[in-house]
């Protein structure tokens, strides 16, 4: 496969699941950072119209990032459980 067709195979997947870049990176065996390029640099060149819509996809990721880090973080915690706090 050459990098034309797995970026293109990766955007096609990221635009029918919707899916982060880690997520995609993780179906096609991958580093989040190939997706990255993939999807941004390679793809802009492969195929332009395909290159817009994940772009609002990556946009919208992008700006609902520090809502699913806080969501994270907040099940992280909320899964250790804090003990009694007692003054001597």
């Amino acid at each position: 496969m050459t990098y034309n067709e797995r970026c293109i195979q990766e955007a096609l997947y990221l635009i029918k699941y919707k899916t982060t870049v880690r997520e995609t990176a993780k179906a096609f065996n991958v580093s989040k950072s190939t997706v990255h390029k993939d999807v941004t640099d390679r793809l802009k060149k492969a195929n332009v119209k395909l290159y817009y819509k994940v772009k609002e996809i990556l946009d919208e990721n992008f700006s609902v990032r520090h809502i699913r880090g806080g969501e994270a973080t907040r099940r992280k915690y909320a899964k250790i459980k804090k003990p009694d706090e007692k003054m001597p």
